[in-house]
Order: structure tokens, then sequence, then C-alpha cells
């Protein structure tokens, strides 16, 4: 029996807060998670869930599906089958467009303001058109795709892999995060990966505290990691 989607938070740790769910790790998108505000004005999918009829019954309990963004190339799964049930606007950086020519989309290049608190920021590195999905609420909440995941400690780094894209760029986009926010704008993070080493959790908090700790200059001597 497939796991039910989970809240992220709860009205402890963020009063009042719209309700955030944490899907279970999707095959589709090597074991990636995926995440839906739900939000009056139209639910916000980051990310594709496992594509089933237990994942549209989810969906359609909550009113469906309204914009649908990809953090980067690797999270696309099911965009189609998605967008055909739900005729919801799929909303992608524009170097990862061409991979999605039967769906209609919304490229976007540096930022893009998807609701008045809500807002894509390209984060390029782990691939050309990785991206970032910062939510204002609770102090801010960054959904960092595969830019940032947890490591064996639960803290948020960047991981270079024989696979990333543009290494240097990647942490070039780190610093740009650490600009951009401070440690009352940028609380949680939650990854679209490696969300088990969260041990039950799906956010890391005091998360821009933890990534002022990173040696960035160190962490750009990082050989690549195989991960088969």
């Amino acid at each position: 029996m497939p796991k039910p989607p989970r809240p992220v938070f709860s009205e402890e740790i963020c009063p009042g807060i719209a309700p955030i769910f944490a899907f279970p790790p999707n095959r589709d998108t090597l074991g990636g998670t995926s995440y839906l505000i739900v939000e009056k004005d139209g639910n916000l999918l980051i990310d594709c869930p496992a594509w089933d009829e237990n994942t549209r019954s989810f969906l359609d309990s909550y009113g469906g599906v309204s914009k649908l963004i990809l953090t980067h190339r690797g999270g696309m799964g099911k965009v189609r089958e998605i967008q055909q049930v739900f005729s919801c606007e799929v909303i992608v950086q524009e170097q990862e467009a061409y991979l999605l020519p039967n769906v209609s989309v919304i490229p976007f290049q540096e930022n893009y303001t998807i609701a008045p608190d809500i807002q894509a920021i390209w984060t390029s590195g782990h691939s050309p058109g990785s991206a970032c999905v910062y939510y204002s609420a609770c102090g801010g909440i960054l959904f960092t795709g595969r830019h940032l995941i947890p490591n064996n400690q639960g803290d948020p780094v960047p991981l270079r892999t024989a696979k990333t894209f543009h290494w240097t760029r990647q942490i070039r986009h780190v610093r740009k995060l650490l600009e951009m926010f401070s440690p009352e704008t940028l609380r949680f993070i939650c990854p679209g990966a490696s969300s088990g080493l969260l041990r039950g959790k799906f956010s890391i908090d005091q998360s821009y505290s933890k990534l002022e700790q990173l040696d960035l200059d160190l962490c750009l001597k990082a050989e690549p990691i195989n991960l088969g």
C-alpha cells in the first residue's frame, strides 16, 4: 500500500500556515520528493509526485493543481499527464523548457513571481535550469530541489555528483541565496531529494545559519560522487 503524502509543518511550528504536503519519493524522478502548497487562490505543486490513482485522488481532494513548477530536469516525471488532468500551468526555467515539447509551459529566466508570497529563483548548477522556490510564510521556506539537499547530519549542502552540470556555478548560486536572504527571511529548507536523511521530517530548521557555516571555498574542491 503506497504511503500517503504527509504534512510538512504542524500548527505548533507554523501557526496559521496554509497546508504543505510532502509526497513519498518518486521512482520516476530517482527518488525525488515533491511538495504541494494548498492556497486559496490555487494550489502549487513543486515537482512531480508518482502519478497514480492515489496521487490523483489526493490532489482532487484538495482542489487539484493550479500551477506546477519544476525545480530541475530530473523532477519532471509525468508532467504531461498532470497537466492534462488539471489544466495547470507548468512553470520551468527556460533552459529546461525544450525537454517538454508536448507540454504548454511558462518559461522564466532569473526570477518568476508565482504568487505574491511565492517566487521561483534560478539556481543553475545541478542542471542548467535548476531552480528553487521561495515561500515567505513561517519565517521563509525554500524548496531547493536538488540544489541543496541534506547530508548525513541533516544539514543543507550542495552535492557534486558525476552528473552535475556546472559545479562552480552551483556554488555561486549558494552564495546568491545567502546574499538574497537572512536568518529572519529563511528559516526552513525543504529539499527535493535525500529527505530520508531528515529522519521522518521534510524540512531543515534554522537553514540560513546552517548555510552560513558552509565553507564554500572548500566545497569547490569537492570531487564528484558517483551515485550509480
